[in-house]
């Protein structure tokens, strides 16, 4: 067909903090606050940041390690509990989408592309951030680590999100920040373009990821280049 637009059918997987969105000032910000409560020293924030997008357990396990009080097993569920409706209560105070990311996703969208949020935060926090930052409507799917059957880097995570869109992993591309995205595009045989100024202590470069992206700009470019590839 003449008229078909140059993306349709191709599905674009997003994982969120750090690829999307710049989410580690509330995230820390409310690790802090729970720190605070439990009568323990906020931690700096260039020391958290590279915590974040792992999923709230995770980031509260490193940041009771980093202040020097390990979290009792017995104690994590409440802990949890507590930081996520701290979390809420701030979800979008500081958070915003990273340059260039409403732009691109509109693009990609107007080119016929299905979009899809593939994190391992929870859905229900996920979607209160989209919300907060007016972003829902880009997307036709929010597929959080609830929502699968294992989170990244599983493959299962990320065949969710791209079932839930109706896509198919040779019609799919990953686009991440860490270790993590990575490992779950080679686990599913899907592509993965990984943006350079995410969560990660290694640069970007070295994750393994089949390309890596300084600005969300270049990314129309590079999903057009692969879905002409791999029609």
């Amino acid at each position: 067909m003449h008229d078909q637009l140059p993306l349709s059918g191709l599905t674009v997987a997003f994982d969120l903090d750090g690829t999307l969105v710049d989410t580690a000032p509330d995230l820390i910000g409310a690790l802090n606050t729970v720190l605070d409560e439990e009568g323990l020293a906020p931690l700096p924030y260039e020391d958290v940041r590279l915590m974040v997008g792992r999923g709230a357990k995770a980031l509260l396990e490193q940041g009771f390690a980093a202040a020097g009080a390990p979290m009792d097993a017995d104690r994590t569920p409440k802990l949890v509990e507590r930081f996520i409706a701290i979390y809420l209560g701030r979800i979008a105070h500081e958070s915003t989408p990273f340059p260039g990311v409403i732009e691109a996703l509109k693009t990609l969208r107007a080119d016929g592309a299905k979009l899809c949020v593939c994190t391992n935060k929870l859905t229900n926090l996920s979607t209160a951030l989209l919300d907060a930052l007016e972003m829902t409507p880009l997307f036709d799917a929010v597929v959080g680590q609830d929502k699968a059957p294992a989170p990244k880097p599983d493959a299962r995570h990320l065949l969710a999100a791209i079932e839930a869109v109706g896509g198919s992993t040779d019609r799919a591309i990953l686009v991440g920040d860490s270790i993590a995205d990575v490992g779950a595009g080679k686990n599913a045989g899907v592509p993965v373009v990984v943006v350079s100024f995410g969560y990660t202590e290694a640069p970007a470069k070295e994750l393994g990821g089949d390309i890596v992206i300084d600005h969300f700009d270049e990314l129309d470019r590079v999903v057009r280049a692969w879905a002409k590839g791999a029609a």
